[in-house]
């Protein structure tokens, strides 16, 4: 068993793999509580698509893919907001409108590049940790500082603003700064996380370990400690799950991160499905009572 622990860690790509995996895994967690608590998943999901044409147009024009997928993102949620403000678009309606015409953007600009260059950049779609080089780790590494650092050096602010945005306002904090604020942490985020799960995997690190540890704690810094532990675990689970039955990292990755939800899910002592099944059969009888009101109602109308 121990022979079988040690063996991945003998090669130098696996030891770059498993580092970044536990920092995306701390990273994502950290930032995605923020996200779980806010009901603003879709927020992630819009901003790790719209990175994709700042990947490419970094590449076309020979600059660092990191910074083009950060400029991206940042443009991405300046626009979002833009929408959001000046329209009567709601937030989630403009949050669509911008991550899909920037990933169409993305996936026209990188279909481009591969008809001139006989390139493959799929693995910015998917990720591939396998490939990272010392120079990726540390910009991950990083990246990863940095977006820590703000957050607990931000910690109460980001928790008033995250519970309470009106009693925040009304205290005196610059709201729409720390909802801009927030949305750059996403951005780099995402970014330490591309090498990894890739864009269209992200989502699942940011969301998944966050939602987790919701369903087994109560309180957000518990919730941001907690989730990131899943997701270190799932992430090194996931590297040995690839390494041993060649599987791809980043899906490996996050389907042991889904896992670990499902466990919670169905078992935890507060909210699982198995362990308070009066709750759920509480709902369900609702919901069945419900479809009963609705029978003498149709029949009328017949």
């Amino acid at each position: 068993m121990l022979e079988a622990l040690v063996e991945p860690l003998q090669y130098s790509f696996m030891q770059r793999s498993l580092l970044t995996a536990v920092l995306v895994g701390i990273v994502c967690a950290s930032v995605g509580s923020y996200l779980m608590v806010q009901r603003l998943a879709l927020l992630g999901d819009a901003i790790s698509h719209s990175v994709l044409p700042g990947l490419a147009l970094a590449y076309i024009v020979g600059a660092d893919i990191f910074l083009g997928a950060f400029i991206a993102g940042v443009i991405s949620t300046i626009v979002i907001t833009w929408i959001r403000t000046r329209s009567q678009i709601k937030e989630d309606a403009a949050m669509g409108i911008v991550f899909s015409a920037f990933f169409a953007l993305g996936i026209t600009l990188i279909t481009v590049v591969q008809k001139d260059n006989k390139i493959d950049l799929n693995h910015f779609l998917f990720g591939n940790i396998l490939a990272v080089t010392s120079g990726d780790v540390i910009n991950t590494a990083v990246i990863t500082a940095i977006v820590l650092a703000i957050v607990v050096l931000l910690y109460k602010e980001l928790m008033f603003y995250t519970f309470d945005p009106v009693g925040a306002q009304a205290a005196g904090l610059p709201t729409n700064l720390l909802d801009f604020g927030l949305m750059i942490l996403i951005a780099l985020t995402i970014v330490a996380s591309l090498k990894a799960v890739g864009v269209i995997l992200v989502l699942a690190m940011l969301i998944t370990p966050g939602a987790t540890a919701y369903l087994l704690v109560s309180r957000l810094h518990q919730m941001m400690i907690l989730g990131s532990v899943i997701g270190v675990v799932a992430s090194i689970s996931g590297m040995y799950l690839s390494y041993f039955f060649n599987l791809p990292s980043g899906p490996a990755i996050v389907l042991v991160t889904f896992s670990f939800f499902m466990l919670a899910f169905l078992f935890s002592p507060s909210q699982g499905i198995l362990t308070h099944p009066r709750s759920q059969a509480s709902s369900q009888s609702k919901i069945w009572r419900e479809i009963k009101s609705l029978i003498p109602l149709f029949k009328q109308t017949r």
